[in-house]
């Protein structure tokens, strides 16, 4: 039987494993004794690994933080590393099906993290599963690593890192196909304003998500509604304006994407915030904002306008909230592979501080690249495109991955070509046949790196 025909066997079992992570909410959450990032991420971990023993798998628990099951024997280890958290869903966001319960229609899967990546994780776990079936000689370990905090810092990763083995090559199935040889730099901001008269204003779910909705109080009588509104809509804005008596509440709705691909959606926060500009509003804070941020994605406010051969920055304002009379809100930076963190940081320095606010640096992070001629990328490369018979060349994204964590390691699959999962977006979606295909790519990628 050929390696196709033996993945789509494990059809009805994968959509039955994917439907019990997707149920499973595992949002970044209170941590707790034995849960360092939540409840659900924790509760997610036990599932996969339960999963994973049953199949006979031999199974790692790193104290909530991260796990794995491996197969195999030998001093050299094969890593796939996915992960099993996932970013906020709420119904309410305008998902047609509850994100936390699957639902499969025409063949393909809906729910929150049927794509970013628990589908992923489960297509790996079938991929071993046919490894073994096949009886593939198994000279190296292979490994799959499932963590629960890759949408909030990576922290569990850095925890394997510290607590276990690294990778003698490894892939982490949490980017695009054919395979990323490289992932641009990012820079983690935070802005907090010095003097501003708005009563109130909160916006966004996560940092690396272009917002979607976001509300300002701010004194009835202090801009022009009318410009505001001709704002909005020649903008084409949802927006609702609610008169308080001496205030008014402004709430925008915008759409939601991932904060590598910014110019996707229209930022809530920015389109608040210039509107408010446009109308008249004269507020420090608010002229620090448009005149830094705005509705740049590209950082040109901060100095930061720079591209290289294999892309250019980018900048999403992700959140935005006011406590105590004060207002804070994160940017988030992707800079090109050929930069480095200190250079971008140099760049922006004139930009950092005004009258309304200020900039600081929270973190930072250097880019990952790898030759497209290494024999890491060129092994995953023609694992897909055996496959796929699709000949598309190895990319470099905006996006960051498990792979910058770990030694040998770049992002393979899981997106195919051209396709909008609406990933970090309402009612996220994958076909069932694309995960089994994923899963046939996989089996096809391990082999080649058992044998480099």
């Amino acid at each position: 039987m050929d390696v196709k025909s033996m993945v789509e066997g494990y059809r009805d079992e994968l959509v039955e494993k994917l439907g019990e992570l997707v149920s499973i909410k595992s949002e970044m959450g209170e941590a707790l004794a034995d849960a360092p990032f939540g409840a659900g991420p924790r509760d997610v971990l036990k599932a996969a690994l339960a999963m994973c023993e049953k199949d006979g798998f031999k199974t790692v628990n790193l104290d909530n933080y991260i796990g794995y099951a491996e197969m195999g024997e030998g001093d050299e280890l094969i890593a796939v590393v996915g992960h099993l958290d996932v970013v906020p869903a709420k119904k309410e966001d305008g998902w047609d099906t509850d994100p936390y319960q699957m639902v499969e229609k025409d063949g393909i899967l809906y729910g929150r993290g049927v794509a970013d990546d628990k589908g992923a994780v489960v297509a790996s776990m079938i991929a071993m599963k046919v490894l073994r079936d096949l009886g593939t000689p198994l000279n190296k370990r292979v490994r799959l690593i499932m963590g629960t905090n890759e949408e909030s810092g990576s922290r569990g990763l850095k925890y394997y890192v510290e607590h276990d083995e690294q990778p003698t090559y490894g892939f982490t199935p949490d980017g695009d196909f054919p395979c990323i040889h490289g992932e641009k730099g990012g820079l983690g901001l935070k802005y907090v304003s010095r003097k501003t008269s708005i009563r109130d204003i909160q916006g966004g779910t996560a940092g690396n998500i272009v917002c979607k909705n976001c509300y300002a109080v701010v004194d009835k009588c202090s801009f022009s509604r009318k410009k505001l509104e001709d704002y909005f809509n020649n903008n084409d804005m949802k927006y609702e304006i609610t008169d308080n008596g001496e205030t008014v509440r402004i709430d925008v709705e915008g759409i939601a994407a991932h904060a590598s691909l910014p110019e996707l959606g229209k930022n809530a926060i920015a389109y608040l915030l210039t509107g408010l500009k446009e109308a008249g509003y004269q507020d420090p804070f608010v002229d620090f904002f448009c005149s830094r941020v705005g509705l740049n994605t590209d950082g040109e406010g901060l100095g930061l306008k720079i591209s290289d051969e294999y892309g250019a920055l980018t900048c999403n304002c992700g959140v935005i909230h006011m406590t105590d009379g004060v207002i804070a809100g994160n940017l988030d930076i992707r800079f090109p592979v050929t930069y480095t963190s200190k250079q971008v940081i140099r760049l922006m320095q004139d930009n950092a501080e005004g009258e309304g606010g200020s900039i600081e640096v929270v973190h930072a992070g250097e880019p990952l690249f790898f030759p497209v001629d290494s024999p890491l990328v060129e092994a995953l490369t023609e694992s897909y495109r055996e496959v796929t018979g699709d000949m598309t060349e190895p990319m470099v994204i905006g996006g960051g991955t498990y792979a910058k964590g770990l030694n040998n390691t770049i992002a393979f699959g899981c997106a195919f070509p051209g396709t909008d999962y609406r990933i970090h977006n309402t009612n996220e979606w994958c076909p069932i046949d694309e995960l089994l295909k994923q899963a046939e790519i996989y089996v096809a990628g391990i082999q080649k790196l058992l044998s480099l």
